[in-house]
């Protein structure tokens, strides 16, 4: 059973991540032979804040 997490700064909406879903879940079918049913997606959504860069924080988006 493949397994995915995707972790990203800031929100995504219900459509993006639906969207992202898909897409990945066709490539991984495609790609290692699973069926589409048997593959989890984790989508994680973290402050900015929370996330440095080069040893600086980033900033939410204006």
């Amino acid at each position: 059973m493949p397994y995915v997490n995707i972790r990203v700064a800031g929100k995504l909406s219900k459509k993006q991540k639906e969207n992202i879903c898909k897409g990945v879940t066709e490539v991984i079918a495609r790609e290692a032979a699973k069926p589409p049913e048997s593959i989890l997606i984790f989508i994680d959504e973290v402050v900015h804040e929370n996330i440095a860069k080069g040893g600086t924080l980033l900033q939410a988006p204006q």
